[in-house]
């Protein structure tokens, strides 16, 4: 870590046996969230803060997500640091084993007593959908992927590459394509949509001058952010807005299909969880994924996970630190 990233405060001196409680995060390249467990097991707070994935944000805004997060539930909880016994956080970015290190020896150094396992946010969204299970989630929030496996523990995964060369159907993936749709109509060379009447307002920006200076500045905070507009004008009948939404699903089937043949499940019954920020939000595009995971996969059932990946964080930070207790 750099001498300016943000540390939590030292933790209190305490003996192993006063940490019984466990943190669970979810992070990504928009939001983390963050829920605190007791010792048995139930959800005793929850918060939420900044993006934490680490490759997207930077490390140190990733330190100041997670650990705001951290400090909100230990807050409303009224203990500290040293009453944690287990972390995991399942974090987009952390495929990387240099990734997973470095957020590691942070939760280590802030955490002394804690358990700590670093993992994607992939595997927490599948413990979400299916435990222990065999299935495919299909991941849709800021970026996108695919990620299935089998009873016997043979994994497959597609998509979660970045935004520049992957991520094709999250919302910023679709928040880039909608703004170049309303540059293309304001330029009168593009067919007219309702997105070039609302988006600088949607921004707050007075001119198109300050809308690209803060993409440039930081794209993250700005196409992800567009995916609402154009789902709202989707629903409400904009024809570029649909056509757009209806790319995006056919690119989020695809990746599901890619998993699929890979597992060699493409004319088997499939259960493929929805998970992430771009479902239940326009009717349109929820129909317009359904039917094209359906078109490639026709055995393919879609569901909800039956936990938030948060949630499933925790509990397998819990499971973690008794598989360690055990083998002690």
């Amino acid at each position: 870590m750099q001498g300016n990233e943000r540390m939590p405060k030292a933790p209190q001196k305490m003996s192993q046996a006063d940490a019984t409680y466990s943190l669970g995060f979810d992070g990504g390249g928009t939001k983390t969230d963050c829920a605190l467990a007791g010792a048995d097991g139930r959800i005793v707070a929850r918060a939420s803060a900044g993006p934490s994935n680490p490759l997207r944000a930077g490390y140190t805004r990733a330190w100041f997500s997670l650990f705001d997060a951290a400090d909100s539930v230990l807050s409303r909880a009224k203990i500290t640091a040293g009453h944690i016994r287990a972390i995991c956080a399942g974090l987009g970015g952390a495929g990387r084993p240099a990734v997973v290190r470095r957020v590691a020896k942070f939760f280590e150094d802030a955490y002394p007593n804690a358990a700590v396992q670093v993992t994607t946010d992939l595997e927490i969204a599948l413990e979400a959908a299916f435990g222990s299970g065999e299935g495919i989630i299909l991941l849709a929030g800021t970026g996108s992927a695919a990620f299935g496996r089998t009873e016997t523990g043979r994994t497959a995964r597609a998509g979660g590459c970045g935004p520049w060369i992957s991520d094709e159907g999250g919302a910023f993936h679709i928040g880039r394509h909608a703004i170049a749709a309303a540059v293309r109509n304001d330029e009168r060379r593009g067919p007219a949509t309702e997105i070039s009447q609302r988006i600088l307002k949607w921004h707050d920006c007075r001119d198109w001058n300050a809308l690209l200076e803060r993409i440039a500045k930081n794209a993250d905070d700005v196409f992800p952010k567009t995916f609402p507009l154009v789902a709202e004008l989707a629903d409400s009948g904009d024809d570029v807005s649909r056509q757009l939404l209806s790319d995006a699903a056919a690119s989020l089937a695809g990746l599901a299909a890619a998993v699929a043949n890979d597992l060699a499940w493409r004319e088997r019954e499939i259960q493929i969880a929805k998970v992430g920020g771009v479902y239940g939000r326009s009717k349109h595009f929820d129909a317009a994924i359904e039917s094209a995971v359906k078109n490639l996969l026709p055995h393919a059932n879609l569901m909800a996970p039956k936990m938030l990946p948060v949630e499933a964080a925790v509990a397998m930070a819990i499971r973690a630190a008794r598989a360690k207790g055990n083998a002690a």
